[in-house]
């Protein structure tokens, strides 16, 4: 159930403690337009890479033949999604279990320059009708590790399991529906999603995160499946940004306050 960390194999994510020094940005490759705007790596390229592939594998253990709608949040959550669904199929393909997968996008905003915004926006999913009666799974690059979700079971499929609330959907018979979400600093993000989505009632939403972030603000939540748990630090790359740059960086990074400075709008 959301709110436990997910599947017994590989629920609890690689946990990086607070004293964590990083490694030296000199060991990497990296945009040299970037050259003096990062502190140092937290998380390589390559390990994001291993980490999500287990990370399919546990979904794939749990929803297996079952049918996918995949929301992708842009813009921070297309390449998590991207690569998470490209594993999904690939075990798929390798596997007696099939899941068929469908990819839509929707877009917030929740931060101006390092600051979580009061308000967010939704851009996009118009027709989020579609996810009556189906199960949603959220795929978001990153989340908040403060509280957990509570299963919740909601009768007659309810039509739209989007809650910022801590709520969830169980496992349904019908199609599963993946939303992949931009950073989600409190938690707050995630939560107007899902108060959008609940409206249509889906039979089950699970949550699927690349990064969950220790924090002490109450609003946050603990996903199914988590990649990595990360001290409460504002990151960059892997499709993170910051005021749109940085999407372009591999490895995951903590930005420096002469890179914040630099790209501060």
């Amino acid at each position: 159930m959301a709110g436990q960390g997910g599947s017994s194999a590989g629920g609890r994510g690689v946990v990086i403690s607070d004293n964590w020094p990083g490694y030296s940005l000199d060991l990497f490759t990296y945009p040299q337009h970037y050259y003096g705007d990062l502190e140092y790596v937290l998380i390589p390229h390559g390990i994001i890479v291993d980490r999500t592939e287990r990370l399919a594998k546990d979904i794939m253990q749990d929803i297996g033949d079952n049918d996918i709608v995949v929301l992708c949040v842009l813009k921070g959550g297309y390449k998590f999604c991207a690569d998470l669904v490209e594993h999904i199929k690939n075990l798929s393909r390798n596997s007696e279990r099939f899941i068929s997968m469908k990819v839509d996008f929707v877009r917030l905003k929740s931060y101006h320059n390092d600051q979580s915004m009061q308000d967010m926006q939704i851009i996009g999913g118009d027709d989020l009708s579609k996810l009556t009666g189906k199960n949603v799974l959220i795929v978001e690059p990153q989340g908040c590790s403060q509280s957990g979700w509570e299963s919740q079971s909601f009768p007659q499929a309810p039509n739209s399991c989007i809650q910022l609330s801590t709520q969830q959907c169980p496992w349904g018979t019908a199609h599963h529906r993946a939303v992949a979400d931009d950073i989600v600093g409190t938690g707050r993000t995630m939560k107007v999603l899902l108060n959008n989505i609940e409206k249509y009632k889906p039979k089950m939403i699970k949550v699927a995160s690349l990064l969950v972030k220790r924090t002490s603000r109450p609003d946050g939540y603990r996903p199914d499946y988590y990649g990595f748990e990360i001290p409460d630090l504002f990151v960059v790359g892997y499709a993170l940004d910051y005021n749109e740059h940085f999407r372009d960086l591999n490895h995951i990074c903590v930005i420096n306050d002469h890179g914040k400075t630099k790209y501060r709008v």
